[in-house]
């Protein structure tokens, strides 16, 4: 009697979720503390308590910011990583710091914009890190 032996198909591979790095979560971090001072920047124009809100979210967006470039410098020097994102963290602390000399001089006429532009620039650096950390490069 002849036994025949079924073929299976060879295992898929399985796809191993990467865990963020500490330059992605600072760099999310950062964007997450921006979008919220967006979003307290209403409620100080609308509410008595959104002042607090406000200044409590600019020191975690500075704090954040600090933590960027420290990521940035350890995924450099001790990591091996590339220079760049040290130069976009220091960019954007360079930003923090005048919008925070913005805010508390009172100047919302470039205030405002700023912290959009901030905004909008964290966001496509977030984009940049995340995609940097796939496996396939994309």
């Amino acid at each position: 009697m002849a036994t025949t032996t079924a073929r299976t198909a060879p295992a898929a591979p399985t796809a191993r979720r990467r865990r963020p790095t500490l330059l992605q979560t600072s760099v999310a971090l950062q964007t997450l503390a921006i979008f919220y001072q967006a979003t307290t920047a209403g409620l100080l124009l609308s509410t008595s308590y959104g002042e607090t809100l406000h200044s409590v979210g600019a020191r975690v967006m500075y704090g954040a910011s600090m933590l960027y470039l420290l990521a940035a410098v350890l995924a450099w020097r001790p990591g091996g990583g590339p220079a760049r994102p040290v130069l976009y963290a220091t960019g954007f602390l360079v930003l923090a710091s005048a919008q925070v000399v913005l805010g508390v001089t009172h100047h919302p006429a470039l205030h405002v914009p700023l912290g959009v532009l901030m905004f909008g620039l964290s966001l496509v650096d977030l984009v940049r890190a995340l995609l940097a950390g796939r496996p396939d490069g994309r």
